[in-house]
């Protein structure tokens, strides 16, 4: 589960740990689109800007992407649409949220993220 503890608001309760090689680089490619409390968790080993850049190529959903500090707080976020080539975050991250669209209602800039 994914929670908010800036406003006490659940993110997600489905999450996914994308935490290999494998895993991160297939991220969403070929998936059906996510559910509303299904979330896909991205881990990197270190605050990047440029490994924590996504594609869209072969997603054939828009989703909502939120990237996270070392210490989870949301940096920055964005809608990303099928096929786009690439995303990055304005600020580096060490974790990044692939989600439902509806997300961005209960995720802000500067809000603390925590993973149960």
């Amino acid at each position: 589960m994914i929670k908010n503890l800036t406003t006490q608001q659940v993110v997600a309760t489905r999450v996914e740990w994308c935490t290999t090689f494998l895993t991160r680089g297939l991220g969403l490619m070929f998936h059906p689109p996510l559910g509303e409390d299904q979330a896909y968790l991205f881990v990197e080993r270190r605050e990047s800007r440029s490994l924590t850049t996504i594609h869209m190529l072969f997603v054939f959903f828009p989703i909502a992407v939120i990237w996270l500090d070392a210490s989870r707080r949301v940096v920055d976020k964005v809608l990303a649409k099928p096929f786009h080539p690439y995303y990055a975050p304005s600020q580096p991250a060490q974790y990044y949220l692939e989600c439902h669209p509806c997300v961005f209602e209960r995720v802000r800039i500067g809000d603390q993220l925590e993973f149960q």
